[in-house]
């Protein structure tokens, strides 16, 4: 087990992705906190991973706030003498399109996803630094963050600016021998099941088939165990040299993403006026515009489900 002996802290781990995530830690070896806002999904979580042969303990409190952070790491110490991993996982959706977004629909979005990041990163960065811990940091992005999505103003911002921090944090612990990365994760959840695109996925998941394979392969979008894999590898020894990358895993792909770079590059002696833009921009700026949210490719037929 390329875990054997670590100690990891799951946020969000009560059900769906985290919680996967946490049983497959919990496989490899590592004793897990589990987190979740619901006691009862908690413990549940808690009991699943002890049934398989695990260790797990949960803590019950919303992320976001330092005192849950500080509650997390400090868990894992008094519980298990130790911390090795951090994967924040947890958040929440209030989707709806700029200019019905409420400030509470934007806040609590950016809380728990970013500033949620953010203390428990700090929290746990803290105790790793100060007990030379060389630790491993896995902060969970989105697609959304990547290339936003309709309807996900405060989603994407929170997403992406996770993806920014891990790119920051990656500079700031390499002295201390701490990895800090980002994982994009695709894969059937409450949010998807509600997408009639995937609605064949989803039924089969739900079934407990194999999904097609044009979701698996042309789409990279799986269940929560195929990502599940990516988060214990990045937690092991065998990841020590990989930090400060986004990584994209669903289905039977894995992607490494590219750091914003820019596309075309050009000069003008004097400096770029509003009529040297006018005379010159299209040809360079309209030439080169990048595309924005994610195309998918057209639905096989027997793929199809009538929408309701």
């Amino acid at each position: 087990m390329m875990l054997e002996g670590k100690v990891a802290i799951v946020t969000g781990s009560g059900r769906g992705l985290g919680l996967a995530y946490a049983q497959e830690l919990a496989r490899q070896g590592a004793a897990v906190v589990v987190n979740d806002v619901d006691e009862q999904v908690a413990a549940d979580a808690v009991a699943a991973i002890e049934a398989a042969g695990g260790r797990a303990v949960a803590v019950v409190a919303p992320v976001g706030p330092t005192e849950t952070a500080e509650l997390l790491v400090q868990t894992a110490v008094d519980t298990y003498g130790r911390l090795d991993i951090l994967v924040t996982n947890a958040g929440v959706l209030r989707d709806t399109v700029l200019w019905k977004m409420s400030d509470d629909d934007f806040d609590l979005v950016v809380n728990v996803h970013l500033r949620g990041t953010f203390t428990c990163v700090r929290a746990a960065a803290r105790y790793m630094r100060e007990n030379q811990v060389a630790g491993r940091i896995i902060c969970i992005g989105s697609p959304t963050g990547q290339r936003g999505n309709f309807g996900q103003t405060n989603y994407a911002a929170a997403k992406a600016g996770i993806a920014g921090m891990v790119r920051t944090w990656a500079l700031e612990l390499k002295r201390a021998g701490i990895t800090a990365n980002t994982v994009i994760p695709v894969a059937a959840t409450a949010m998807t099941a509600t997408v009639p695109y995937f609605a064949a996925a989803v039924e089969a998941d739900a079934k407990g088939e194999a999904m097609p394979p044009f979701f698996r392969h042309d789409l990279g979008f799986g269940t929560s165990a195929d990502v599940a894999g990516l988060i214990a590898y990045l937690a092991s020894d065998a990841a020590a040299g990989i930090s400060g990358q986004a990584i994209g895993v669903g289905g039977d792909r894995l992607q490494v993403w590219s750091h914003p770079e820019p596309v075309v590059t050009e000069y003008r002696e004097g400096g770029w006026t509003a009529e040297a833009l006018a005379e010159q921009g299209p040809a360079i700026l309209a030439e080169n515009l990048q595309s924005v949210g994610e195309r998918f490719p057209p639905l096989p037929e027997e793929l199809q489900r009538p929408q309701a």
